[in-house]
């Protein structure tokens, strides 16, 4: 079931689906695992580039030699520009902790109150994938099995995608596209639930 928001076509999976990230089980796979980097938007590249001295200590020796040399960012065959990965297919912004966790080091730094830029938007809205058709956005869920344990962890603590993700939504389309996305909630259920 599809609905729409202002030029937003939303699926109910977000509503449908349960999902709480769930580090301790996948340490961060998300940050090496996949086909590609993250992509970025334009402004993305500008902010990342002013705050990349404060991102860099976050970084392996290996992702610091790889910016330096060839950048942080590539544009596939569509030109849609997309973090950069490493031979062994990890983001070139990938942090790996003493414990093995891996995370952003972009977003290590904002939360350090080092740089001023969050991770890609891309990676904050996961498990929501957008892609655009000219002036419409398709905001979907996508099911990757590294997260797994994630759905499961959403499930025990009864937590909708929609909800684990209340703040990077808001970060992409403001408080008010929130509010309207979640005062259609109990409707949107109910629908799911005839249907199930």
């Amino acid at each position: 079931m599809l609905f729409e928001i202002d030029n937003k076509i939303i699926s109910s999976e977000l509503f449908k689906r349960k999902f709480v990230c769930d580090l301790n089980s996948c340490k961060g796979a998300c940050c090496i695992e996949g086909d590609g980097g993250a992509p970025l938007k334009e402004d993305e590249i500008i902010s990342i580039e002013e705050n990349l001295p404060h991102i860099l200590p976050y970084l392996s020796q290996q992702s610091k030699q790889e910016i330096a040399s060839n950048g942080f960012y590539t544009k596939a065959s569509n030109e849609e520009a997309a973090t950069k990965l490493l031979p062994d297919g990890s983001c070139v912004f990938v942090h790996r902790d003493k414990s093995g966790l891996m995370s952003c080091g972009i977003e290590q730094s904002y939360r350090d109150n080092k740089s001023k830029h969050h991770k890609p938007i891309s990676c904050h809205l996961y498990p929501i994938r957008v892609k655009r058709f000219g002036d419409i956005e398709a905001l979907n869920y996508e099911e990757w099995s590294i997260c797994h344990a994630a759905c499961s962890l959403g499930e025990s603590l009864q937590v909708r995608v929609v909800e684990f993700l209340k703040e990077p939504l808001i970060r992409a389309y403001g408080e008010e596209f929130y509010t309207e996305l979640m005062s259609l909630k109990d409707e949107i259920i109910s629908e799911i639930e005839k249907g199930s």
